[in-house]
């Protein structure tokens, strides 16, 4: 037994826990929950928790459903808002009855991408700017949401329900041991921003899962709804998750070059060429909803177009210059993400796509630094400028001629992904939307 486990163990005795709930999720990234009593963790540790994979979206088929959940003792924490029983979670890792890791676990998809780095010599770190939307309470069905606030980006609100809410998160996640490095108001009306201190990328897609639950938990406690949806108004601006990529080799930052006049390495520049590469074909998990495209039309701040750029935030990459002389710092932001995706498979495809350009050495093309959607069809086309996917169908298409997605996500997660997706969108075109309705009912 690892000292990990015997810390947990001793955890659990000492401070009294009644439940202890293992966290995982389905191939689309919604949480999946099983509580246990502390009698029972022994056996989870050694043999992990029986469990039908079956009745999880996109696991596996019922003739072959029994799999086991095998809890991570690092990723062990206390629930704080379970005040009236003392309750933990852990992740874990999906294995099947013979104990090799699950085809179908979003998190052995990272891991796998994650040993790839390793092989390269590389550890690759995370830094979301997670955005989100707060509604005021309850929601009724067929009735617009109405947002909790009227503020804007970055206003200042003396204690409001925003304010209020958005430091209540942060304390609970500090409590849970994931830092935050900044909480502001975001643009649209109700529209909030927390970003999450750089970390590893495993441990930041647990923490993703994690803060959605206590962002949804705090919300619901205060009598308000909390959405992850990317454009729930036409008329503001969609939530992103902007995410800030670093590879370093040991201590070293490997993307930063004090030479070079945007202090980014070789490593850096093929990494960011490869990102470019690839972009197209993993949109669709990235942008995994039919609704994830309505952000990405060209207002506000979303990207349109495959093309990075130093202070351009219209780019789909960009190079940040906050503290060019600090090599620790050095980074690049991946803007298309939106909140919610599978942090999982959205960072294993972002990972490989950037080995891939340093594995051939892609030369990355001239950085745009105007706003290319400003730009005629013509000169983006001489620039060699790409649109992103316009909608989730092309997305779809894209992946589905993409080595790089299928090796990545693996068969299993590859041939189902795309399969819903591919229902979700044909779903949604049969959709009669009140758009025609209004504009055709009574002209045609």
């Amino acid at each position: 037994m690892d000292r990990q486990t015997e810390y947990v163990l001793r955890a659990v005795e000492e401070r009294n826990i009644r439940f202890i709930r293992l966290w995982f999720t389905d191939v689309q990234g919604f949480l999946k929950s099983v509580a246990m009593a502390p009698a029972e963790l022994d056996g989870a540790f050694a043999e992990g928790t029986g469990f039908d994979g079956s009745a999880i979206e996109g696991y596996t088929r019922v003739y072959e459903a029994d799999m086991l959940a095998r809890p991570d003792p690092t990723s062990f924490q206390m629930l704080p808002w379970r005040t009236q029983v003392s309750t933990a979670r852990m992740f874990c890792d999906i294995s099947l009855p013979d104990g090799s890791p699950a085809p179908a676990d979003p998190r052995q998809v990272l891991k796998r991408a994650l040993g790839k780095a390793a092989d390269m010599g590389f550890t690759f770190y995370c830094h979301p700017e997670i955005e989100f939307f707060l509604f005021k309470g309850p929601l009724v069905a067929g009735e617009p949401p109405v947002p909790l606030d009227t503020a804007g980006y970055f206003d200042h609100t003396t204690m409001d329900d925003g304010t209020d809410f958005r430091r209540d998160t942060v304390m609970m996640l500090e409590k849970m041991g994931i830092s935050v490095e900044f909480s502001h108001h975001e643009s649209g009306p109700g529209q909030h921003e927390i970003d999450l201190r750089y970390a590893d990328a495993l441990s930041m897609a647990d923490n993703i899962m994690t803060f959605r639950v206590v962002v949804r938990e705090i919300a619901a406690s205060q009598g308000i709804v909390a959405s992850f949806m990317p454009k729930p108004f036409s008329d503001e601006p969609g939530s992103g998750m902007h995410t800030h990529m670093s590879l370093f080799e040991g201590d070293r930052n490997a993307f930063y070059d004090a030479t070079d006049e945007v202090r980014l390495s070789k490593v850096g520049r093929h990494f960011v060429a490869g990102l470019l590469a690839h972009a197209r074909e993993i949109t669709a998990v990235t942008n995994q909803w039919v609704n994830s495209y309505k952000r990405l039309m060209g207002k506000g701040e979303a990207p349109t177009y495959v093309c990075w750029g130093r202070n351009n935030r219209s780019a789909l990459v960009r190079v940040p210059l906050f503290k060019p002389n600090k090599s620790s710092s050095a980074r690049v932001e991946y803007r298309a993400l939106d909140s919610a995706c599978n942090p999982y498979l959205a960072y294993a495809l972002l990972l490989n796509a950037g080995l891939d350009g340093i594995s051939r050495e892609l030369e990355l093309p001239e950085g745009a630094e105007e706003d290319v959607s400003s730009l005629t069809d013509r000169e983006r086309s001489t620039l060699g400028i790409q649109p992103l996917p316009r909608s989730l169908g092309e997305a779809i298409g894209a992946m589905e001629s993409s080595e790089l997605v299928a090796e990545t996500l693996g068969d299993h997660v590859y041939e189902y992904f795309l399969r819903n997706k591919r229902a979700e969108f044909d779903e949604y075109r049969r959709q009669v939307t009140p758009f025609e309705l209004k504009g055709h009912l009574l002209s045609l």
